[in-house]
């Protein structure tokens, strides 16, 4: 089997990033990550981030691109993503507060025009999810399922969080399993629970059991690991290199 990439999502190093952009991503190549995944470029053109790229000898793994930008910025994403050479472009989850199924199927048209639009330029498309697309309803479905099933695997992959789908009380790996051959990004978290809160914390020092995730994650056709946390608990260079180490040590 092909080794999985080991890419980090950019948004775990927001406040870094806000700083000084490139030599952020100069400490994530120096990490040992073989990728990135971002939200948001650093105020850079799309050439000067292609160079970047080279320069440091990370790739693209792709982007999160959120559901307003795919309204309004759609053709901005795409051009960034082409010259950056992205193959995968994802909508981290969002829905209005008001969760109805009218309003899950603006969202659908939505995720459809994009991955139609990206699908043009070779770049796939997909959605991430959180805890809330497994815990409510669309018909009698759950909202993951249900986004999955009103697009085809060719038009919408999954990027599963793995954190997110146990944090709803599922196992990871069934919902690995069910999307089998369409699950290329893995988003890779851990999480503890302190004094009623909920934390994102380091790989392996948390609850989420993740060494059988990344044995299962060849088994279904996944392409990368992305490590993320949401909010660290330790400087983030810290956080991301700590995560990336625990992968060194337990992945092959």
């Amino acid at each position: 089997m092909t080794k999985i990439g080991i890419s980090v999502q950019l948004y775990t190093l927001r406040s870094e990033t806000e700083k000084d952009f490139k030599g952020s991503l100069k400490k994530v190549a120096e990490l040992g990550y073989e990728g990135v995944e971002f939200a948001g470029y650093g105020g850079l053109s799309p050439r000067e981030l292609s160079e970047l790229l080279k320069e440091l000898n990370l790739t693209s793994v792709g982007s999160h691109v959120g559901i307003h930008r795919l309204q309004e910025n759609l053709d901005e994403e795409i051009e960034m993503n082409v010259a950056i050479g992205s193959k995968y472009v994802a909508c981290p989850g969002w829905f209005p507060p008001e969760r109805t199924e009218e309003g899950f199927r603006e969202i659908v048209e939505i995720l459809k025009e994009s991955s139609r639009r990206f699908a043009e330029h070779g770049i796939a498309f997909g959605y991430h999810n959180h805890s809330f697309e497994f815990e409510e309803k669309i018909g009698d479905q759950t909202m993951f399922d249900a986004f999955f099933s009103a697009l085809p695997e060719n038009e919408l992959f999954v990027e599963l969080d793995v954190c997110w789908a146990h944090n709803a009380g599922l196992d990871p790996i069934g919902v690995m399993k069910q999307y089998a051959g369409r699950t290329p990004l893995l988003h890779v978290k851990d999480l503890r629970r302190e004094d009623g809160k909920l934390l994102t914390v380091e790989l392996g020092t948390g609850e989420v059991d993740l060494k059988p995730v990344l044995e299962a994650a060849e088994e279904i056709g996944t392409k990368w690991f992305i490590v993320e946390q949401d909010e660290c608990q330790n400087p983030p260079f810290e956080s991301i290199a700590a995560s990336r180490e625990w992968l060194r040590q337990n992945y092959r």
